[in-house]
């Protein structure tokens, strides 16, 4: 019996103190627009084409956050130093920096403190 998969992820939906300013950040971060979320008064970063990953809705809700976040991002990049200091300079707080033979990441936190990697591959 053959199974057919019909899944794609449409969305990552973040809730926060600061839709607007988390929504920001990211849209800064990854170079995409920042617009409208699916509900009113929430605001999404949208995906610029299907290789810009999901759309992420950001939601306000009254209450911090008990625990860190489960899903992490994973951000790749060929210039990793200058993405660094890109992301430190527009709020990003690095936790911690990550060395092994073929990859290097760096784990951050965003603005609300959801934490987030930066990584790039290394030549041996």
């Amino acid at each position: 019996m053959t199974t057919t998969f019909s899944l794609n992820v449409a969305a990552l939906s973040i809730d926060c103190a600061d839709a607007e300013a988390l929504a920001d950040f990211w849209g800064k971060a990854l170079g995409r627009p920042v617009s409208p979320g699916a509900v009113a008064g929430d605001t999404a970063v949208d995906a610029t084409d299907p290789e810009s990953g999901p759309r992420m809705l950001f939601h306000n809700v009254p209450e911090p956050a008990a625990v860190s976040n489960r899903i992490r991002l994973v951000l790749v990049t060929d210039h990793y130093d200058e993405e660094t200091e890109r992301l430190t300079a527009l709020g990003a707080g690095p936790l911690n920096e990550n060395k092994l033979p073929q990859v290097r990441w760096t784990t951050f936190a965003d603005p609300e403190g959801n934490e987030f990697d930066l990584a790039t591959w290394q030549s041996e």
